[in-house]
């Protein structure tokens, strides 16, 4: 059967061809901002609209233009009005100043290799390592890799690939998005020896089953689940007892004991308690980018970085830079919003809800809290307040620009304030009343 060929578009939806529209010096500017690939697919679509009759001709060049994205990335900043600090699927922590402009150093030529006083090679990520050896002076060495669960991998591959992990069955968790502690220690060819009920695990469930074949005791914090009630853990002061090494997973990234958050580990305290290595994550309470951190004794810092599978989970440039300004810098973010004043919470809701009153939209301030998210301490609550405005703003404000994303309750969207920087709660205020004029909410124009 005979391919049938389209017939070509009529004369008045013929579009202009490609060569000529991206001759517009308009689009030869926005190439060389947004690079030609880009340009090149809303050129395309641009004449796909006009041949099938949704613009004219005549106008593809401003259509071309508007469908142009505004940067090279489709990443959008987005305003997290959800009291969720540690937010996985906003990015986790959001970085401090210091942090981002760490990142745009390091996003040129430096010296992450090079010595500049010999000339020679220099000891890659050497600011970051010192910075985190300062953090934690507990740990006689310290290593980096690209994420919480790399730590682990790397950790489980060098010291029990082809032997035992002795670890407490309610400490085997699930991480997110699918992913099991099990399976991923597993996969490093280490065998799992798990002890204990889901509820309770006792010091003598590890000593039986401790043998020739053991590498370690994995002491896992279990930070993104409670249980309750008729339960037991053994501490790492008593697993350092049996004789073994003991490697211990904080996951949430504190380095040090935080008021706030009591029941959070911290990596001082389990190396302190007699803990040969603690992992963690860099993106949640420590409030920097995705890494890994290993924090332990010498030695065996120096094995895990000599393993031929540290160099497939070596951190880049931006991650060093980012990493050594966090912990060098500043109160990062999270930490911020994690000790944000809940009077200062209610007066910047007060102010927000009362310019969206003056302007004819309906919205209170109601006592809201707020959570550290991420993996990180469940349970705990964060008092606080939030603006309650009409369900109906859900998703035009988060189709909005920028993205405002909030909390549905009850029938209301609930706009909590504590991880949107108090510079940007104007930002705020134009997205809502942008989104209720939009939808038909607004009593009194804009202006009044």
């Amino acid at each position: 059967m005979a391919t049938e060929i389209p017939a070509p578009a009529p004369p008045h939806r013929r579009p202009p061809s490609t060569d000529t529209l991206l001759s517009d010096p308009r689009l030869a500017e926005a190439a060389a901002r947004l690079g030609p690939a880009l340009v090149k697919q809303a050129v395309h679509r641009a004449q796909d609209m006009v041949r099938a009759g949704e613009e004219p001709p005549e106008r593809i060049g401003e259509v071309v233009l508007r469908l142009l994205p505004d940067r090279a990335t489709s990443l959008r900043p987005v305003l997290n009005a959800t009291g969720i600090v540690v937010h996985t699927n906003l990015g986790r922590a959001p970085l401090s100043a210091q942090a981002r402009e760490a990142v745009d150093i390091a996003a040129g030529h430096v010296d992450v290799e090079y010595d500049t006083v010999t000339g020679r090679r220099g000891r890659r990520g050497r600011g970051a390592l010192d910075a985190l050896r300062a953090a934690v002076p507990d740990a006689g060495d310290a290593h980096l890799v690209n994420n919480g669960a790399a730590a682990l991998v790397l950790a489980a591959t060098a010291l029990a690939r082809g032997r035992e992990i002795v670890v407490s069955r309610g400490e085997l968790v699930e991480i997110g998005d699918g992913f099991r502690l099990p399976d991923l220690l597993i996969s490093t060819g280490a065998r799992l020896r798990e002890v204990g009920t889901t509820n309770r695990t006792h010091l003598a469930d590890y000593r039986a089953a401790i043998g020739p074949d053991t590498a370690f005791i994995l002491k896992i914090h279990p930070s993104n689940f409670l249980i309750e009630g008729f339960t037991s853990a053994v501490p790492v002061t008593e697993l350092t007892t049996l004789g073994v090494p003991v490697v211990g997973d904080i996951g949430s990234g504190l380095l040090s004991p935080e008021p706030l958050l009591p029941g959070e580990p911290d990596a001082a305290t389990w190396l302190r308690q007699g803990a040969a290595l603690v992992t963690a994550s860099g993106d949640k309470l420590l409030g920097g980018p995705q890494a890994g951190l290993l924090l332990g004794t010498a030695p065996l810092i120096d094995s895990l970085r000599r393993h031929p599978l540290a160099r497939a989970l070596r951190v880049d440039k931006l991650t060093l830079a980012a990493v050594e300004a966090t912990l060098r810098g500043p109160e990062p973010p999270v930490r911020r919003a994690l000790r944000l004043d809940p009077e200062q919470l209610r007066r910047r809701s007060a102010a927000l809800a009362s310019a969206l009153t003056c302007r004819g939209l309906e919205a209170t301030v109601l006592p809201h809290t707020g959570a550290v998210g991420g993996g990180g301490a469940p349970g705990v609550a964060l008092p606080g307040a939030a603006v309650q405005v009409p369900e109906a703003l859900t998703v035009p404000l988060r189709r909005g620009d920028p993205p405002v994303v909030g909390r549905t309750a009850r029938g209301a969207l609930l706009l909590d304030l504590r991880c949107v920087p108090e510079e940007c709660d104007g930002d705020v205020l134009t997205a809502v009343l942008a989104a209720a004029r939009n939808a038909g909410l607004l009593t009194v124009p804009a202006g009044g």
